[in-house]
């Protein structure tokens, strides 16, 4: 044996980088835009790039990679780009901690350079690690065709997401209102209630003496929020709570601020908590914002967006949120009314990225209808098809919370700008098509100016006017919920786009269903008013060996990159794809679990070597025992064949692993091994050919259907039987007339002879009496009987 495979002892790293970087560097992925082929499109989720990809990122994109590759060998053309996301939030707070700068301190325009800096030191990282786990996709350089990768910063991918906002802009499906948003105070911008977690922060509650006006009787009502009674504009009592019923429709007077509140009965209070009296304050929480929109109550705001208390706050203006609650019961205590503290766990909201309380505050915002459209969207998504099936239920629940419409402007920085521009009355909308940057740019002179919402001319009809630049950003959201339209080209090339609309496949984490999968539902919608994607596949989470979520605060991180030096991507992905069903259920990741994949690797590469040694046949007449394992492998190639199409790897990749140690090495080599070689010559040349010939057709099988797990050591072997798997059609499965289930009974008691013999300390090529083939497997007598030196 010659070639590439006999120089390899044990599968290892320096020879997976040989490969890789040859993959790289090679166009042998590329997307034929030409192509007469079906397309086959997946849109891959741009991790952010300011970090090295982790674990999960690693995994999963494998898990796309084994996708991509399948739908090849069944005859797409597969689009399959990386988009590298650099807009938002965490790019803005990376180069924050990285450089020590913050944007309100240095200004706009030098904030953005540093954000550049960052970007452009953390980008080869990331494709760097992608090249090293074997993905397979279109392109690794940066570019404009159909399947480079994309940059969600670049103008090009900024020019179409203000393109699809004015459009929608001119429709009236976006509008500006002064509302209460969810304000991050850290990072000083609005936030949707689809970035906001829940925390159980350590809250004090505190009972408080209020008066009624009306008979001047003490009530105690107990709340975590001292510092909004300023705030407050209705106390409530359940309607079933009969101590409180003679208070319907009288006045409470506030502590310390003696504002006059009515009291009124309403459902929201619950009896058994507190005291069964409630402060509803403007913007303490969701129920009291939703409380005040159905009571049409005007709320009072008293906290600024920098968080700190304003003139409605009386003589706590001026100090953080915190300072305010601290000073507010010291103020209580010394005038006693407080009557107690209770120290308890609090449901708090706090922002997904920068972990700061939410406070709720007044101001305008851009708004994507939404609420309007959840019917439509319903509708679509049952032409979607989710794996797992059970994963639309995460779809439907948020929808189901939905309850405002989508606040899609920022007041951040490093960001897709707002493309407006005002003048006293006017609005200037520009042509879509180009990107702008109002914030320190003119209007173009074709823009249209708008009153009121009607055009009234162009931008040149108004020369003597002056135009203030928009300085919002939209929402990171609003950017990537079009990257399916991106991918494929919307508006850049329609004549493709029809072709290659909807997308095939979103693939994704159940964390971002709320946000991604949503958004680039409803924004697909309003666009094409069509489903946006064939398929989607839902994943859960990567644990670490404790079954905990991996954070750099716990330091329990999994290095990628670790496991890659140790044991190298292809080991990476056949744990992966043997671990477990990631769209049913988290994988808790072992480093010792990888390593023994390796075992596999060099077994596979063993059995090939052994094959090897041997010429193949062009054709042999097949005896029984080839036969039945020729058959099983092709009921193995069906089933493959429809897990994958499902998505499915693991239960495929499970019972091909044990094909290869069992069936395959362990019974089926050790009882033809004497055919094959019939050095003997007690087979005949016919029965011997049949020998050689199943063992390549096991083999060759073998590796056209683990191809897409692990394609760097299948395609490695498989050209050394002269075949270029990269260039393979996907098997389907013959029609089988063996009794494949006999295959069992083989192994069965094959095991037995084994164990028979071990027990009377004789060696395995040793003869022994007193054995009977059973009659089910007599047509295999005389494999089993010179396998087992049987007499």
């Amino acid at each position: 044996m010659a070639g590439k495979l006999a120089e390899i002892k044990n599968w290892n790293v320096e020879l997976e980088r040989e490969i890789t970087e040859k993959w790289r560097k090679s166009s042998m992925f590329k997307f034929d835009a030409k192509t007469k082929k079906k397309i086959y499109s997946i849109d891959t989720p741009p991790p952010y790039i300011n970090s090295p990809i982790h674990m999960g990122h690693a995994v999963t994109y494998c898990f796309m990679d084994m996708f991509a590759r399948y739908k090849r060998m069944k005859g797409f053309e597969v689009l399959f780009p990386l988009g590298l996301d650099r807009n938002g939030l965490p790019i803005e707070m990376g180069a924050e901690k990285k450089f020590n700068v913050s944007p309100f301190v240095v200004g706009r325009e030098k904030f953005m350079e540093y954000c550049e800096k960052l970007l452009n030191e953390t980008t080869i990282e990331s494709t760097d690690s992608f090249a090293k786990l074997g993905i397979s996709f279109n392109s690794y350089e940066v570019g404009n065709n159909i399947g480079e990768v994309y940059l969600t910063d670049s103008p090009d991918y900024r020019a179409l997401t203000q393109s699809t906002f004015i459009e929608l802009y001119r429709k009236g499906e976006v509008y500006e209102d002064n509302r209460i948003n969810n304000w991050d105070p850290k990072l000083q911008t609005t936030i949707a209630d689809s970035e906001i977690d829940y925390k159980d922060i350590q809250s004090k509650f505190s009972d408080i003496k209020w008066k009624v006006k009306e008979t001047g009787e003490e009530i105690v009502i107990g709340t975590t929020r001292p510092e909004l009674i300023c705030t407050c504009g209705r106390v409530i009592f359940n309607p079933k709570d009969k101590r409180y019923l003679h208070l319907e429709g009288k006045t409470a007077i506030s502590p310390i601020f003696g504002r006059e509140v009515k009291i009124k009965a309403h459902p929201l209070a619950e009896i058994d908590k507190g005291t069964g009296l409630v402060m509803m304050c403007s913007v303490g929480d969701l129920s009291d914002i939703q409380f005040f929109r159905e009571q049409h109550i005007k709320p009072v705001i008293a906290i600024n967006k920098d968080g700190t208390m304003n003139e409605n706050a009386g003589f706590l203006q001026g100090l953080k949120v915190k300072q305010a609650r601290e000073k507010m019961i010291e103020e209580l205590r010394s005038k006693s009314l407080l009557v107690r503290q209770t120290d308890i766990l609090h449901r708090t909201p706090v922002s997904e990225r920068s972990n700061a309380e939410i406070e709720f505050i007044e101001m305008p915002e851009f708004y994507l209808k939404q609420l309007d459209l959840k019917k439509e969207l319903r509708e679509i998504i049952k032409k979607i098809d989710f794996y797992p099936e059970d994963s639309v239920k995460i779809l439907h629940d948020w929808m189901d919370s939905i309850s405002i419409d989508w606040p899609i402007s920022r007041r951040r920085y490093y960001a897709t700008p707002i493309p407006l521009w005002y003048s006293e009355e006017l609005t200037a909308l520009p042509v879509p098509g180009e990107y702008y940057q109002p914030w320190k740019e003119s209007p173009p002179e074709n823009s249209e100016v708008l009153k009121n919402g009607k055009v009234i001319g162009k931008v040149k009809d108004f020369p003597k006017q002056k135009w203030r630049g928009e300085e919002r950003v939209f929402d990171t959201w609003f950017d990537s919920s079009i990257s399916e339209l991106v991918i494929l080209k919307y508006k850049s090339n329609p004549e493709f786009f029809k072709k290659a609309y909807p997308a095939s496949l979103r693939p994704q984490g159940k964390e971002i269903v709320r946000t991604w999968l949503y958004y680039t539902l409803l924004r697909g919608y309003l666009e094409t008013g069509k489903p946006c994607f064939k398929d989607v596949w839902i994943h859960q989470h990567i644990l670490d060996e404790k079954g905990k979520k991996m954070s750099k605060s716990l330091g329990n991180i999994i290095d990628p990159q670790e496991i890659l030096k140790e044991f190298g991507a292809e080991a990476m992905r056949l744990w992966a794809s043997s671990e477990g069903d990631l769209s049913k259920g988290d994988f808790i990741c072992s480093k010792e679990k990888i390593r023994a994949e390796l075992k596999t690797l060099n077994k596979l590469i063993n059995i090939s070597k052994f094959i090897l040694q041997f010429e193949k046949p062009k054709k042999a007449k097949l005896s029984d025992l080839d036969k039945l394992f020729i058959d099983y492998i092709e009921n193995l190639t069906r089933e493959t064949g429809e897990s994958y199409e499902k998505y499915d790897f693991y239960h495929p990749i499970a019972s091909l692993r044990k094909f290869l140690w069992d069936s395959f090495a362990s019974h089926y080599i050790e009882l033809v091994k004497n055919r094959a070689y019939n050095a003997e010559k007690k087979f005949s040349k016919e029965e011997s050919e049949s020998a050689k010939y199943t063992l390549y057709y096991l083999l060759e099988r073998l590796l056209v259907l683990m191809h897409p797990v692990i394609p760097q050591s299948t395609s490695l072997i498989a050209a050394e039987l002269g075949i270029n798997l990269f260039e393979s059609e996907f098997p389907d499965a013959k029609t089988w007339k063996s009794k494949i289930e006999l295959l069992e009974k083989i192994t069965e008691f094959n095991s037995y002879v084994w164990k028979a013999k071990k027990e009377k300390n004789l060696s395995l090529k040793a003869e022994i009496s007193g054995i009977e083939i059973p009659k089910e497997l007599k047509d295999f007598e005389k494999d089993l009987k010179f396998c087992h030196s049987l007499i």
